[in-house]
């Protein structure tokens, strides 16, 4: 069974990237809901959206790991994926111009992160500082500046290929 992480700072579309995979049919979770996120490694997740800050749930995301369909797309970026990296064949890391990740944050709905003080800031500096350490991991950079059909098709011959 094929396993890729999609990963990336916040406003770059790893939530509409997961979302069109699952239309399409493919087995995809965003870590961000369904309880795979908590305080901690070994903290139970006390609600099943994930916070800022807060890191996969360990048991929880060997259990998807080991259980996922064929392939399976997990989206998600926290700072202990690291650990997981040798559980993945692929590691896709979307990026976008700061520019682009500003207008995203400040005009998504259905998440929150990057309209209260100080967030669009933090996240435009995660961007700067995490974005390198993401990208050395990566197996494909895709720009999600590009069309979505375009960075879907990239995304699935570099997952699939």
């Amino acid at each position: 069974m094929k396993r890729v992480l999609i990963t990336g700072v916040s406003g770059v579309g790893k939530s509409t990237v997961v979302a069109e995979l699952a239309a399409r049919g493919h087995a995809a979770v965003d870590t961000d809901y369904g309880g795979y996120c908590s305080p901690g490694p070994d903290i139970d997740p006390p609600k099943p959206t994930a916070e800022p800050g807060w890191v996969w749930n360990e048991a929880r995301l060997r259990q998807l790991l080991a259980a996922g369909g064929n392939p399976l797309f997990v989206g998600g970026c926290v700072s202990n994926q690291g650990r997981f990296y040798p559980d993945f064949d692929r590691i896709v890391l979307l990026s976008a111009a700061p520019e682009v990740v500003r207008r995203r944050l400040l005009e998504r709905t259905g998440n929150d992160y990057g309209k209260r003080p100080g967030q669009l800031e933090r996240a435009l500096q995660d961007q700067a500082e995490v974005e390198p350490l993401l990208r050395q991991g990566a197996t494909l950079e895709i720009d999600t500046g590009a069309p979505l059909e375009t960075v879907m098709a990239l995304l699935l011959d570099h997952a699939l290929g």
